[in-house]
């Protein structure tokens, strides 16, 4: 049943002086708040591997951010701006990707007003070599708000290789100003493989080389998975009720290896870095579900865990989850998940939660709330009056459950 919760008992007020609006210089000089045993203190990120449980399994998202922000412009001089989200044809990634003439993607496009119909062309701002490319744009469909735009391009680049020349990196909306070229580098993980997001998984800026080697060398256990984070994440909540909100579908893949550790853990407790690795982690138990009751691992519903009292354990749902991959022969499971965490949730796998600092009346919010408990806004009247940077390019904590 979906549960009675009003978006404004989870606000507070953010100045704008708080928000950061460009990164720091080095990415684990940032501060990070403790909250452990319902205390709170604080210290430099570069100090994560003293916080950290010996025997623990650190989880990572590895999705890279991708150029997705396009110029393109009409005959008549009229700017329209097209958002990549996802692929539409062809549908997987990896595939879209590789694409050498043309693809279709599921796009925002900004002031879509002034273009019905008929190609428009990439702006290329007089730049030869780009314009050799002969970018073009076409809608194929409108689906609600967003449009279906076909691309079409010459020279045989696939496409990923063509929005890294054209593409602008879509940092967040709230920073208030156009990416510049240190974005191209900062807003990436160090860590980040498979290209697909549209916002960066924010927590994980903050790990260099050197925390990620203290990290392996005091033994602690490392796990990937990717999902690929969209554009959804920075909308507000605009309904009164938490219930009345459709929250955003996103495409993930985890593997059969991270499944092995997830079931060996053996009491370790599972850390994981950031609120997309969260809730992906906290999904598999529902996929696990959907395997043992219709026999196939499809996507997580925004309701569901709320739905009813499951009776299964989180090792049977794992288990379920593996042997329907060993009897399809996958490696990988890749589906999509719609799951939304609020209060009341109930945790199943994550245990402790590297996050940074999140929007007012967001869904992020909710999960913090869901994961601390009331607690939440005595960590956010700390983080305020003891200086911390918010939002994606601030500073961090780690939350004990």
């Amino acid at each position: 049943m979906e549960p009675e919760i009003r978006i404004s008992d989870f606000s507070y007020v953010l100045p704008e002086d708080k928000i950061a609006k460009y990164p720091l210089q080095n990415r684990d000089d940032s501060k990070i708040l403790i909250f452990k045993n319902r205390e709170i203190s604080e210290s430099k990120f570069s100090n994560l591997v003293e916080l950290l449980p010996e025997d623990s399994l650190m989880i990572f998202n590895n999705s890279k951010v991708v150029p997705a922000r396009l110029l393109f412009k009409k005959d008549s001089g009229a700017n329209i701006e097209i958002f990549c989200l996802e692929p539409h044809f062809p549908v997987e990634y990896n595939t879209s990707f590789a694409a050498t003439e043309s693809c279709s993607w599921l796009c925002v496009v900004g002031n879509s007003k002034k273009w019905k119909n008929g190609h428009v062309l990439f702006n290329e701002h007089g730049d030869k070599e780009l314009a050799d490319y002969q970018f073009k744009a076409k809608i194929l469909n409108k689906i609600e708000d967003k449009f279906i735009i076909e691309f079409t391009w010459k020279s045989g680049i696939p496409f990923s290789e063509l929005m890294e020349h054209c593409g602008r990196v879509p940092i967040p909306p709230y920073l208030k100003r156009d990416a510049e070229a240190a974005d191209t580098e900062r807003y990436q993980t160090l860590y980040a493989r498979h290209r697909g997001s549209v916002a960066a998984p924010t927590a994980g800026l903050h790990f260099t080389n050197e925390v990620i080697k203290k990290i392996e060398n005091k033994g602690i256990d490392k796990g990937e998975l990717c999902l690929h984070v969209g554009a959804g994440t920075f909308l507000p909540v605009k309904s009164e009720l938490i219930k009345d909100h459709n929250m955003h579908s996103e495409p993930f893949s985890v593997s059969e290896e991270l499944l092995i550790k997830l079931l060996n853990h053996n009491k370790k407790r599972v850390i994981a870095v950031g609120t997309t690795s969260a809730r992906c982690l906290e999904s598999l138990y529902y996929l696990g579900i959907h395997c043992i009751e219709s026999g196939d691992p499809s996507s997580v519903s925004q309701w569901e865990p709320y739905d009813r009292e499951y009776k299964y354990t989180l090792e049977e749902s794992l288990k379920a989850l593996m042997e329907w991959m060993k009897s399809n022969g996958k490696s990988t499971i890749d589906t999509r998940t719609m799951i939304i965490i609020v209060p009341n949730f109930k945790f199943r796998i994550v245990d402790v939660l590297i996050t940074n600092f999140h929007q007012p009346k967001s869904t992020l919010l909710l999960l913090i709330s869901a994961f601390i408990g009331e607690d939440w806004r005595r960590v956010y009247d700390y983080s305020l009056a003891n200086d911390f940077r918010f939002l994606s390019y601030g500073d961090s904590s780690i939350l004990f459950r």
